[in-house]
């Protein structure tokens, strides 16, 4: 797909190295010659040095003949002008970036007439994947596919969990219900396993069910899965304001600790139910004041990395609270993921994912077949989810002769409303949703399964 990304901040540079290196031929734009020669020579791109909102900085980076137009820059009124203008021109399918909560409640409208393809809010993607962390506290991450109705969550063994020393082939009968783990990390070692494999305590696995088995699954493994009740969370901004929203939906109580006065004053105008402190949130005898040892989770959105890091090592160490870590620079990532800062979420890696998982269900419907993909375990595997549009070499075989790569694993297929965690002798149908999970990187057709 030929594909014109404008603005290059974090996520435009993201999207312009992934997208590239996915096969598309990728055009940046930005008004920044410092930015736009920083990419190109980095990536395989080229580069248009101009303002976005130009027709004529548009049609130089050749939006009449473009396949789609994404527009992240800082500001969301020119990400939305920008669109606008390359649906009149170029009529092609475009991604917005909007950011600002006013806007919020605006997004079908935006969409339908602006005539945006895609809408995407960083901060609303960071609050809701959270909201998701917090509603399964023992989760390290959580991934839904088929719309919600599979889910993969990933989460650590303890010493004394009922799964220790169990072989994977094992795990289902214990848990008298359908469960898949279909990835084990021990150490530094990430592994696709077979039924033979022993789990260890230690172990971080990443488990695939349907929804409807969760709580049969956790029950027997003894791993919390009630929701917490209650949620401390340090910083104002616009991730807190969101997350407050969906927590509060969920009848979970929120309190937020934020030392500007004006943000302050505007949450708690704007988030009535919520308790709002003015505070510094790394000030420890506040902390405990307002009772950090009885929080079941807990929430580091500060904009600085360094104190989100230092806030969750100090949660972590005087309760019992899931705690959420935000990360914005991802320079020090082998450190940060060898810390106990529970989950750790990064609002780029999730903006881009969401978009690149977009931009493949198009092509899906030009002829290719990733609908969904996300990079799991720090980039090292991936889970990729396909319609199958037509008959090929993978279907109506048994799995059983199919002859795949190796680490490799078909985890799941979504057929007729129902989640089938699939056995030798099932077959891949037309229409289907099948979930692989593969340290294989780079797959993009259900054929690449194929050894």
């Amino acid at each position: 797909m030929n594909i014109i990304i404008i603005g290059l901040g974090k996520v435009g540079s993201a999207l312009a190295a992934q997208l590239s290196a996915e096969g598309h031929a990728i055009t940046v734009v930005d008004s920044d010659r410092t930015a736009v020669n920083k990419v190109t020579n980095q990536v395989d791109v080229q580069g248009v040095i101009g303002n976005g909102v130009s027709y004529a900085t548009q049609v130089k980076a050749g939006i009449k003949g473009a396949d789609m137009m994404i527009a992240v820059t800082g500001a969301d009124e020119i990400n939305l002008l920008c669109c606008l203008i390359a649906r009149k021109v170029g009529k092609c399918p475009t991604i917005c970036r909007v950011r600002n909560p006013i806007y919020h409640d605006e997004v079908q409208y935006l969409r339908q007439e602006l005539g945006l393809s895609m809408v995407i809010n960083p901060e609303l993607a960071t609050a809701s994947e959270i909201a998701r962390l917090l509603r399964f506290p023992s989760a390290i991450d959580i991934d839904t596919f088929a719309r919600g109705q599979i889910e993969l969550l990933r989460f650590s063994l303890k010493p004394d969990s009922p799964l220790v020393n169990q072989k994977i082939r094992d795990i289902a009968s214990l848990a008298s219900c359908d469960v898949l783990v279909c990835i084990v990390e021990r150490g530094d070692h990430v592994m696709i396993p077979d039924g033979t494999v022993d789990l260890r305590a230690g172990d971080k696995i990443s488990v695939v069910m349907s929804s409807l088995n969760a709580n049969k699954f956790f029950e027997m493994a003894h791993i919390r899965n009630d929701q917490v009740r209650n949620t401390m969370i340090i910083g104002g901004g616009k991730i807190s304001f969101y997350l407050a929203r969906l927590l509060m939906e969920m009848n979970i109580s929120v309190k937020i600790i934020e030392k500007n006065p004006a943000k302050c004053s505007d949450l708690a105008e704007r988030l009535p139910k919520a308790t709002i402190i003015c505070g510094d949130g790394t000030d420890r005898a506040l902390l405990e004041e307002e009772g950090l040892a009885e929080a079941e989770g807990f929430a580091a959105l500060t904009d600085m990395d360094e104190e989100n890091v230092m806030l969750s090592l100090y949660a972590d160490k005087v309760s019992q609270a899931k705690t959420i870590t935000k990360i914005s620079n991802v320079t020090y990532d082998p450190i940060i993921s060898s810390l106990n800062l529970g989950s750790v979420i990064y609002p780029k890696d999730l903006t881009t994912e969401s978009i690149v998982s977009y931009v493949g269900a198009i092509q899906n419907t030009m002829g290719t077949k990733v609908d969904t993909m996300y990079r799991l375990v720090d980039g090292k595997a991936e889970a990729l989810e396909f319609i199958i549009r037509e008959e090929s070499e993978v279907t109506n075989i048994p799995l059983a002769q199919l002859k795949t790569k190796p680490n490799l694993l078909l985890c799941a297929i979504y057929r007729n409303n129902q989640a089938i965690l699939p056995r030798g002798a099932d077959t891949i149908q037309l229409n289907d949703r099948v979930v692989i999970i593969t340290t294989n990187l780079g797959l993009r057709d259900i054929n690449d399964i194929l050894a």
